[in-house]
């Protein structure tokens, strides 16, 4: 694997965005470090900003590891990324209304048909309904690695219910509260906007029935769910109520809300809920989280859904290799950010590669998040390589490769001082029938172990604040 990016540079070669922070981390003693380090632990306690890891017994509620030293991006390097992250966005709704209407991109040649209609996140209740708009992600959590100064690749879609905004945003707030003096020093862009563009994006998409002022609210699947923080604190910064399937109801096709004032009429629904959960008379009927009857209410076009129903599909890690077609296809331009080199191991000479290099390269299952069902070769033993390679025999369709990209670093503080640590970015997009918002910056993951590339939370990896500094 090829030496990794630093961000801040080194020495008499530190990067313009990052001089002011170099002065400071080599000014400011570790023992300082420590202390802002454990408040900044206090007031994430104390805000209650948790996530709970399924399947290790008990659910545990832990505390994301939060990095006090920023990761710092010149107004250049975000107008460039802004303007690539906008273009995706669009891409990847035009392929979804396409894909549950005319096919035209199936019909010519550069999507495979199968990949799209036998794909378990395709719907055919979408078929043919047109949302308001045509906007089916509206919110989008886009992925982004740097290997480079000057190349950024597009690493994972995530087009149903991307989570982490609220780490953006109470990131910044800690940030704000521990180092005044170093904000004073910046001319930092801020993201504290984040809810309010959300509800604008949000009322934006009403159907084209509601008359007055959109009713928005945010449905959760219920303080049991590990983004259940997020959803609460997102509904009240948008001064919207957070409500649970059972408080709402259809009626004549119509969705309500339950109040001590009687029923009121809902416009808009952000969904934090899986398709298959949402409403138990059109999918999975054992669901207790979902809306009997949502699903008629939202083909009669009397509510919006946001992400649209089916929009899993333009998500999905085989689809991924064919996002540059769509852009080329729908809007006649030349993507601006790249994507990974992808093999899809359904091919048989890609698959047959894939297994010569299971040593070199990263696979990934198509389904897969959080970092789980995945394979990082360099890092597997040669029996867990073994492994992989039987299961990638077994359903082929299911994997997809990608080459060990060397992630940039970031200064981070660890138990042994300031060190390099590896970072991605997940960058919100928000996509209304007006226009995309997207505010400067995201969220910043790093794997805090040493050397490794693996910066899920689930899987042991922290947050930081993004800092985009102004022209």
């Amino acid at each position: 694997m090829a030496t990794a990016f630093d961000e801040m540079g080194n020495g008499d070669s530190c990067r313009m965005p990052y001089r002011t922070v170099s002065e400071w981390l080599a000014s400011t003693p570790p023992e300082v470090f420590a202390h802002k380090r454990r408040e900044a632990e206090i007031l994430f306690r104390r805000i209650g900003i948790t996530f709970a890891v399924y399947g290790e017994g008990g659910d545990p509620e832990r505390l994301i590891p939060f990095d006090i030293v920023p990761r710092v991006l010149g107004a250049s390097e975000w107008d460039f990324l802004a303007r690539g992250l906008e273009q995706r966005a669009k891409a990847l709704n035009a392929f979804i209304h396409d894909v549950y209407h005319e096919r035209a991109i199936i019909r010519a040649g550069k999507v495979p048909e199968s990949l799209v209609l036998q794909n378990e996140s395709y719907l055919k209740a979408m078929q043919g309904f047109s949302v308001p708009g045509r906007v089916y992600t509206h919110i989008a959590g886009i992925d982004v690695v740097r290997v480079t100064e000057n190349e950024f690749y597009v690493l994972e879609d995530n087009c149903r219910t991307p989570s982490g905004v609220s780490y953006m945003l109470e990131g910044r707030e800690v940030m704000m509260r521990l180092f005044p003096d170093l904000f004073a020093r910046h001319r930092v862009q801020p993201v504290s906007r984040y809810p309010e563009a959300l509800l604008e994006t949000l009322r934006s998409v009403a159907p084209p029935a509601c008359k007055d002022e959109p009713v928005a609210v945010l449905l959760t699947p219920g303080p049991y769910n590990s983004a259940y923080y997020e959803h609460s604190f997102l509904a009240d910064e948008m001064g919207v109520e957070l409500v649970e399937g059972p408080d709402l109801f259809v009626d004549d096709d119509i969705v309500y809300m339950r109040t001590t004032q009687g029923p009121k009429r809902v416009d808009v629904i952000y969904r934090r809920i899986d398709d298959d959960f949402l409403d138990p008379l059109a999918f999975r009927p054992d669901s207790a989280l979902g809306v009997p009857g949502l699903m008629r209410a939202y083909r009669a076009g009397t509510v919006t859904l946001a992400n649209a129903v089916g929009a899993g599909i333009a998500d999905d890690k085989a689809v991924y290799i064919h996002v540059p077609e769509m852009v080329r296809f729908y809007l006649g331009e030349e993507p601006i950010l790249k994507n990974v080199p992808t093999w899809s191991c359904a091919k048989p000479d890609e698959r047959a590669y894939v297994l010569e290099h299971l040593a070199e390269l990263v696979v990934k299952d198509v389904h897969g998040s959080g970092g789980y069902g995945m394979l990082v070769g360099p890092h597997a033993s040669k029996a867990e390589r073994a492994a992989f390679a039987e299961k990638i025999k077994a359903g082929p369709e299911r994997y997809i490769a990608q080459p060990t990209l060397a992630l940039s670093t970031c200064p981070t503080f660890v138990d042994a001082g300031v060190a390099p640590r590896h970072v991605d970015l997940r960058p919100f997009v928000l996509v209304g029938a007006d226009q995309v918002r997207i505010v400067p910056g995201g969220l910043t993951r790093v794997a805090l172990r040493d050397g490794s590339l693996v910066v899920n939370s689930s899987q042991g990896g922290g947050t930081k604040d993004t800092w985009v500094l102004e022209g």
